[in-house]
C-alpha cells in the first residue's frame, strides 16, 4: 500500500466564494433576457415588417402588369417620356394603359381637359388643333379592342397620326368635342424598341 500523500489547501490569501445574493441573481438573469431579446426580437421583426411590406409591393405590381384594359390613374412618369405624352393640367378622367411585345410597344392614355389643356397637350406633341380631322378615327381597330374604345357616341370626332421617324413614337389622337369646354382626348403612342 502506498502512503498517501497530504491534501494541500489553497493559498491562504484568496478569499473564499461568496453565494450570490438571490436578488442580485434574479437581476442578472433578467438583464441576460432583455439582451437575448433585443439581439433576436428586434432584427426579427423587423424582418418580418420588410417582408410584409416587400410581399403587398409585389402584390401591388403584379396588378397593375397583370391588367388587361384601361387602369384609372396616371401614367408613370417614364412612361409619360418614353411615350412622349404630355397629359396637361388640368386633366381629369385619367387612365392608361400599356402593352409591351417585341415588335411594338404601345401606351394607351385617355383623359378630359380644357381647351387650353387640348392645345397645350398637341403643342407638347408637337402638332396643332388645326392638324385635327373631323370626323378621322386615327385609332386602328387593333388598338381599339386593346383599349376598349368605342368611338360610336356623340361627336364630333377629331383625329390626327403624329407621325415620326423611330425611335421617337408615333401617337394616333382622337378628340371627342360633343362638349367644346371639356374635351375628351384618347392617345395611343407607339414605339419600336
Amino acid at each position: 500500500m502506498t502512503p498517501s500523500l497530504p491534501h494541500q489547501g489553497g493559498p491562504p490569501d484568496e478569499p473564499r466564494p461568496v453565494a450570490e445574493d438571490p436578488r442580485h441573481k434574479a437581476r442578472r438573469r433578467a438583464l441576460t433576457l432583455l439582451i437575448i431579446v433585443l439581439l433576436i426580437g428586434v432584427p426579427a421583426g423587423y424582418l418580418v415588417i420588410s417582408a410584409n411590406q416587400s410581399r403587398d409591393s409585389g402584390k401591388d405590381k403584379e396588378a397593375r402588369y397583370s391588367a388587361t384594359g384601361l387602369t384609372p390613374g396616371w401614367p408613370s412618369k417614364v412612361q409619360r417620356r418614353l411615350y412622349q405624352v404630355t397629359v396637361p393640367h388640368p386633366a381629369e378622367d385619367i387612365a392608361s394603359y400599356e402593352t409591351n411585345n417585341w415588335k411594338t410597344s404601345r401606351l394607351y392614355v385617355q383623359f378630359r381637359t380644357n381647351p387650353a389643356g387640348l392645345d397645350s397637350f398637341l403643342e407638347a406633341m408637337g402638332a396643332r388643333r388645326e392638324q385635327l380631322k373631323k370626323g378621322e378615327i386615327a385609332v386602328g381597330e387593333r388598338d381599339r379592342k386593346v383599349s376598349g374604345w368605342t368611338f360610336g357616341g356623340p361627336g364630333p370626332w377629331w383625329g390626327l397620326t403624329h407621325a415620326q421617324k423611330n425611335p421617337a413614337p408615333t401617337q394616333d389622337v382622337v378628340v371627342n368635342l360633343s362638349d367644346p369646354e371639356h374635351p375628351m382626348v384618347f392617345v395611343v403612342s407607339r414605339t419600336v424598341p
